[in-house]
């Protein structure tokens, strides 16, 4: 294990601390007395749920955690204790109640499939415990750089605490960042960063953020109702929506690749967003490798937690999974198949894309925002000697097909022989089709009937003027016959 870049950071989480039970077993039969299945239990296991989960994401990435919330003087709150041993990473600075018990949610598991949860709880407002968890929480606030309110609606985080505590981390200059569970966003009042998931921010601002322009729309409601600086919306498949007072709205297309549980998702993303906001990194680049982590843990078995370097590994991509990216159009087919069948909007471009430059970096970027999966389909080096002279292309096609693997917005590349990419597209009949806006109008876009045909959209993209391969090869061109100029006057 490599030294985190994180270990001098610390984040300070108040909220609802729980316990997560998994009970393991497999079905074999109905249940004579109710047509349920009997679940034959063979083991079990217990991991932090809840703000705690938060607090062990935290720990996972090499940083410190001081974990306030509440648990009861019960089994469940000693086991919680248990799992935040002293010489570890968590700070545990939990209020023990003797009229409240822990939370639990315990998981029936069978094999993958999750038969039942049962959850023991007392969700109703903290009262004579409010003064108790304000007490830890200021005195933890002094070593902390970053604040997380993990609100899960179970009775931690009401007025008489939640108030108080943005107001001391306020005047403490901390930054605050809020996962919320209230629809009104008001009682957030004062936050630095706002984090609801698709569905909360809808329930509360009224606005779908299925579309980007909804999300951009949702997050600028949730600003002027919470205040605060800025809101990451998180949209599921869709990816991550940052909104900004006084920028640019940034779209981040989800980085799961196969997904087998969701669970604790959301407590990974907000744990490394804090993370890489205690570390001085800004918003944008905390919600990209944020989004990055949260990939990583759905693919993961129940609630989970992603380390440094997992995380490394994940930014900083091996070639092989490069060339994983790269398929012949039977197994992208198949793919694209796969995507469609999980509800994901598939989207191609196509082209040289001989030597990469700007322009084509924000066209892609630009399909990528506006689809769940982008799908790249390239011209062979054949097809491109035909299209643009003998001279070219100037790599072949096993450079340009690695180069466009490695491109962020990219989820998949093919390469084609024909002129055009009509056969590819009639064989992966993609949801969306985009062309840069130089093509001038749908209809002279090859494939446009095809895909408007089985109920898809065509979109001509912004095409960035000054920026082309042919201008990059003419300037090299003429670099090079001055340098062989000056050496023959030299000699």
């Amino acid at each position: 294990m490599t030294p985190s870049p994180y270990c001098a950071c610390t984040v300070l989480v108040i909220g609802d601390i729980m316990l997560d039970r998994y009970v393991y077993g497999d079905v074999r039969r109905i249940s004579p007395e109710a047509p349920i299945p009997v679940l034959r239990a063979q083991s079990a296991r217990a991991v932090l749920g809840g703000a705690a989960n938060v607090a062990k994401n935290i720990e996972a990435l090499g940083a410190k955690a001081i974990l306030v919330g509440l648990i009861g003087d019960d089994a469940a709150g000693r086991e919680i204790a248990a799992l935040c041993p002293p010489d570890g990473g968590i700070a545990l600075r939990a209020v023990v109640s003797a009229s409240r018990p822990t939370t639990v949610k315990t998981r029936f598991m069978s094999g993958a499939h999750q038969l039942l949860r049962l959850d023991e709880e007392i969700s109703t407002a903290v009262d004579i415990e409010a003064e108790a968890l304000l007490a830890a929480y200021a005195d933890a606030l002094q070593s902390a750089d970053v604040v997380v309110l993990s609100d899960y609606a179970k009775g931690v985080l009401p007025d008489a605490v939640l108030a108080p505590a943005i107001v001391m981390a306020r005047a403490a200059g901390k930054p605050i960042i809020a996962d919320p569970k209230r629809l009104d966003f008001a009682g957030y009042a004062g936050v630095s960063v706002l984090t609801p998931n698709e569905l909360e921010v809808q329930a509360s601002t009224g606005i779908s953020p299925a579309t980007n322009e909804g999300a951009v729309e949702a997050g600028q409601a949730a600003l002027d109702a919470s205040g605060a600086d800025a809101v990451l919306v998180t949209r599921s498949a869709r990816g991550l929506t940052l909104v900004r007072r006084g920028a640019a709205a940034v779209h981040l297309p989800t980085q799961a690749r196969e997904v087998a549980d969701v669970s604790g998702a959301g407590d990974t993303l907000i744990a490394t967003f804090a993370v890489l906001v205690a570390a001085r990194a800004d918003l944008e680049e905390a919600a990209r490798v944020a989004n990055v982590a949260a990939g990583l843990s759905v693919a993961k078995q129940g609630t989970a937690t992603v380390s440094h370097d997992e995380l490394a590994g994940a930014l900083h991509a091996p070639a092989e999974t490069l060339d994983r990216k790269i398929a012949t159009l039977e197994q992208a087919a198949i793919q694209v198949r796969a995507w469609q069948a999980k509800g994901l909007r598939v989207g191609f471009t196509n082209g040289c894309f001989d030597l990469i430059h700007p322009g084509h970096v924000r066209l892609l970027s630009r399909a990528r925002a506006r689809c769940d999966r982008l799908v790249m389909g390239l011209n062979s080096d054949a097809s491109v000697q035909r299209l643009k002279g003998p001279t070219r292309p100037v790599q072949n096609q096993a450079a340009r097909a690695t180069v466009m693997a490695a491109m962020e917005a990219v989820d998949l590349v093919l390469v084609f022989d024909e002129d055009t990419p009509f056969n590819v597209i009639s064989h992966l009949l993609p949801n969306m089709l985009f062309k840069g806006a130089d093509w001038g109008s749908i209809d002279q876009v090859v494939g446009s009937d095809v895909v408007i045909a089985h109920g898809g959209e065509v979109a001509l993209l912004d095409f960035e003027t000054g920026h082309s391969t042919t201008t990059l090869i003419a300037r090299a061109s003429l670099g090079e016959s001055a340098g062989q100029t000056l050496g023959e006057s030299g000699s």
